[in-house]
């Protein structure tokens, strides 16, 4: 276990220096929100998902779908780590002709299983492709990131709703609770007042994870694993600029056009990753 673990961790600031790398490439986009999602992403794609870079549309794969679509460049750098295509892609975020736009388009990048970016949707595409599997007798897994802020879309909760009443036990939700959205701290736009206790009352099984941690979120998604009868909810306790303190603490951190001490601190960030890896290693 101990070694799955630094395994992980290992993947985690792989994701995050490319993360970093690409947008700092790119010279500006969603960082907050991005980072917010990399370790959740390192567990996925680093150990609990049943992918093939070499065949990503094989109909026994699990499924994942990244419904706040604007963390796209962590979903882009954990999908090149893991091979669906050339690390050297990363660079070509959101330029003309790339097959990586700002938001993950299936039709564009191996790998995505949905074309996401309009906040609520993923999530029903998600909630459709587990009911498709369980119709059709499969045992695929449906994994879908949800960003606390898009949880103000009702449509978010019909999904839920929907999701509970069909029993669809092989649905994991993350929702990366990172208390920020596009305007300010989500608790100041709609309170949401308590995920793990709405998310019961919709009738999920709930658990709440530190965001930050890999081994917590492993646990977690191995704990839902388990459910027989139940979609799961899995709450991550994630900020905003995860990983990087400078970006922690800046205060409009979702979308960011760095200035020169922005730039100055993302640069040793990436300095201190790269010191740290040491020279990399994929997936």
């Amino acid at each position: 276990m101990s070694a799955l673990i630094e395994d992980l961790e290992h993947f985690r600031d792989q994701i995050r220096l490319k993360t970093l790398q690409e947008l700092n490439h790119l010279g500006f986009g969603h960082y907050g929100g991005s980072l917010s999602i990399v370790e959740a992403l390192a567990v996925l794609y680093g150990e609990m998902l049943n992918v093939d870079p070499f065949n990503p549309r094989s109909e026994e794969r699990d499924y994942f779908i990244l419904s706040k679509g604007h963390g796209g460049p962590a979903y882009y750098a954990a999908l090149a780590l893991k091979g669906f295509f050339p690390e050297e892609l990363l660079y070509t975020l959101n330029q003309n002709g790339t097959s990586l736009p700002s938001h993950p388009d299936r039709n564009l990048t191996p790998g995505v299983d949905m074309t996401t970016g309009s906040l609520g949707q993923g999530i029903s595409a998600a909630v459709g492709a587990a009911l498709s599997h369980q119709l059709s007798g499969r045992s695929n897994r449906t994994y879908c990131i949800v960003g606390d802020g898009e949880l103000n879309e009702g449509q978010c909760w019909e999904a839920f709703q929907f999701a509970a009443h069909h029993k669809l036990n092989h649905l994991t939700v993350l929702v990366d609770d990172n208390k920020k959205q596009l305007d300010g701290l989500t608790k100041d736009i709609i309170d949401p007042i308590d995920f793990a206790e709405k998310f019961r009352a919709f009738g999920f099984y709930t658990v709440r994870a530190d965001g930050s941690s890999v081994r917590e979120i492993y646990s977690a998604i191995q704990d839902g694993k388990a459910q027989h009868s139940q979609p799961v909810a899995i709450i991550l306790d994630t900020v905003k600029g995860q990983g990087v303190p400078y970006l922690e603490a800046k205060e409009d951190n979702h979308h960011i056009r760095p200035n020169a001490q922005d730039k100055k601190a993302i640069l040793e960030a990436i300095a201190d990753l790269e010191s740290r890896l040491g020279g990399e290693v994929t997936v």
